[in-house]
């Protein structure tokens, strides 16, 4: 099994190197009308408002893009305060993702580790193929990936806006009404109109991804794989000398 733990490692540490992490309402009347009345407030209390609520539910269903250096990141995660599940996907490579407690796994088919030029390479990949690889906490995979399954960690992210915040145009996310707050060096968030102040999309300024926020408040169960499904690598899944991944 040496050399699939040297697969491992190659993939562990070559994704870890990577940088992380609609239209206007057109109402007449009163805009707000039959609102939560939070786009009547000043830019700085609607953040205010929608981080609270953020912060406050108990999970949330994440999707949508990033782009970082050039490269995009597809993430479609269910978060919670005590891990998350989903996907992401990157340069052609799709692999899951999910953090119980402390305890992160990663799942991917064969061709994500990438099958090698020689017999044992390829077997090793094959043998990891449809596995929970479990990270080791001191890898330094860990703390790349388990930021995907941290709803602290990524939603910390959507409060990012470029320069002065400001009050922009009543729009909508789906079905439901929300206000916009716009950065004036870019980006923006739509907050719900609608109950909770939940943040619904967050656009990242100069086109680098926007992302999807729903399933607010609704929970879900997180729960290890099955140990016969695990391979574990114990504190060594980087340790040694690998080479580079191979990406589609």
């Amino acid at each position: 099994m040496y050399h699939g733990r040297r697969t491992a490692a190659a993939v562990l540490a070559g994704l870890a190197s990577a940088p992380l992490l609609s239209g206007c309402l057109g109402l007449g009347g009163d805009p707000d009308a039959g609102t939560n009345g939070v786009a009547k407030l000043p830019a700085r209390t609607i953040e205010q408002k929608a981080g609270a609520a953020a912060r406050s539910a108990k999970a949330v269903r994440l999707t949508g893009t990033v782009v970082s250096n050039g490269q995009t990141y597809r993430l479609d995660m269910r978060l919670r305060a005590d891990g998350g599940v989903g996907e992401v996907t990157t340069k052609g490579d799709t692999f899951q993702l999910l953090r119980v407690g402390d305890d992160l796994y990663l799942k991917a088919g064969a061709d994500f580790y990438g099958s090698g030029d020689d017999k044992d390479s390829q077997d090793a990949a094959a043998k990891l193929s449809g596995k929970y690889v479990k990270v080791p906490p001191g890898d330094p995979a860990y703390r790349q990936f388990s930021g995907f399954t941290d709803k602290k960690v990524l939603l910390a992210d959507l409060f990012v806006l470029d320069g002065t915040l400001d009050v922009g145009a009543h729009r909508k996310v789906g079905d439901t009404r929300t206000i916009e707050l716009t950065g004036s060096k870019g980006g923006s968030l739509d907050v719900s109109l609608k109950g909770d102040p939940y943040p619904l999309r967050y656009q990242r300024a100069g086109n680098a991804g926007t992302l999807t926020l729903v399933d607010w408040g609704e929970d879900f169960t997180l729960a290890a794989p099955p140990r016969s499904d695990v391979v574990d690598y114990g504190r060594t899944v980087g340790a040694s000398p690998v080479p580079t991944p191979s990406h589609k």
